[in-house]
């Protein structure tokens, strides 16, 4: 088949194309607002984009009827930070919850039965059972188009200045990835683990 995502010719019940760019790492990204109210929330378009140094950049819409940015999105822009915490299979349904769509400056952390942990180069706090976290400096926004009328995507960039790892996933000098079962994102309402890797040397 062959179909035009601006034209939605694809004649399926759902839009297959999140279901094509996939695995996806899940950001699940603690805040906090002006007021210092914290705020988690897990976003499927996310990954790292740059190493040295380190970078990483998720995407966001407006919030759906509201017309307003979402509560992750406005409170990294006013406050200049923001924290990425590992999700992992223990903790898939703590990461589901924290996307309830709670009232502006509702806690995610609460509604999720999460404990927090302080950070050491920002105020966001940390998902206390979350294995591993990136401490992040905001950097910028840039808008991109959107199909729907009236609304804007965007892609929200920071630079990791701090990051925590559990001792007990470095072995040998490395981490051990497959000690915490990362969560990814597929289509749909589809979730997969990470539960096998494989190394390939590069050509030459």
């Amino acid at each position: 088949m062959f179909y035009q995502p601006a034209l939605r010719d694809h004649g399926l019940p759902h839009d297959p194309f999140k279901a094509l760019v996939v695995p996806r790492p899940i950001g699940w990204i603690s805040s906090i607002d002006t007021d210092g109210r914290p705020n988690l929330a897990p976003y499927s378009f996310y990954n790292a984009i740059a190493y040295d140094p380190p970078v990483v950049v998720f995407g966001s819409t407006l919030r759906p009827r509201q017309n307003l940015r979402k509560d992750s999105h406005a409170n990294i822009e006013a406050t200049g930070e923001f924290v990425v915490n590992l999700a992992t299979e223990a903790l898939r349904e703590e990461m589901n919850a924290s996307a309830a769509s709670l009232p502006p400056g509702g806690d995610e952390f609460a509604h999720a039965e999460l404990a927090t942990l302080p950070s050491r180069m920002v105020r966001a706090p940390r998902v206390a059972a979350s294995p591993a976290a990136l401490e992040c400096r905001y950097l910028r926004t840039v808008e991109l188009p959107c199909d729907a009328p009236g609304r804007t995507n965007y892609a929200v960039f920071g630079q990791v200045i701090g990051i925590h790892i559990d001792d007990s996933l470095i072995v040998d000098g490395r981490v051990d990835i497959l000690r915490c079962r990362p969560l990814a994102r597929l289509g749909y309402m589809d979730y997969t683990v990470v539960d096998n890797v494989f190394a390939m040397d590069r050509p030459g």
